[in-house]
């Protein structure tokens, strides 16, 4: 019999570290991520499904006790990020019109924290993310430099900036040199 061979997923950003005095880049942890599609009036539904309430108000994002986080991207549409459990499993039963696609293989994260984070952010986003227009808990599909990006604000000086792995080293690098930009 032949044996099996079992590949081992390595994150991307793997082993990275960046950043300056004030601004920490750290590559995310390995996490389930869906993009969800379903009519708002039947939000209620897959919400009770899901564990959480899904945003219905443009640019937020709201997250569970057990680190389940869903960020609002459009009328319909909505990315779940879970890093413990997968919600496809929560979303299987469901009979509601919906479409559930497993995207953990083509998205990666990068968290950027302390004061300057905000700065390191905003250096090569369009969006204006000051406090008054992009509170905690908002996100935003956006670009980065010259890459799509998913921003959320997890914390007061906490950003998550989601990307396609294959662009995660360019967002990393332009990260971590606007990191060094904000201390000039």
């Amino acid at each position: 019999m032949a044996d099996i061979a079992h590949a081992n997923r390595i994150e991307p950003l793997s082993g990275r570290v960046g950043g300056a005095a004030g601004v920490s880049l750290t590559p995310a942890g390995a996490a389930y991520r869906v993009s969800l599609r379903v009519d708002p009036a039947a939000a209620k539904t897959v919400s009770k499904k899901l564990g959480l309430e899904l945003p219905m108000t443009p640019k937020t994002s709201v997250q569970n006790d057990k680190g389940r986080l869903a960020a609002w991207l459009g009328p319909d549409e909505w990315l779940i990020i879970d890093e413990n459990a997968d919600p496809l499993k929560d979303l299987e039963k469901i009979t509601t019109l919906h479409s559930a696609v497993d995207i953990s293989h083509r998205n990666t994260a990068v968290l950027v924290s302390g004061n300057g984070a905000r700065a390191t952010v905003q250096s090569g986003c369009p969006q204006n993310l000051s406090d008054r227009v992009f509170p905690v808990g908002s996100a935003t599909r956006t670009v980065m430099g010259k890459i799509e990006v998913v921003i959320i604000r997890t914390g007061e000086d906490d950003y998550r900036v989601e990307c396609w792995r294959s662009f995660s080293d360019y967002a990393f690098i332009l990260l971590s040199e606007a990191a060094r930009d904000c201390l000039a």
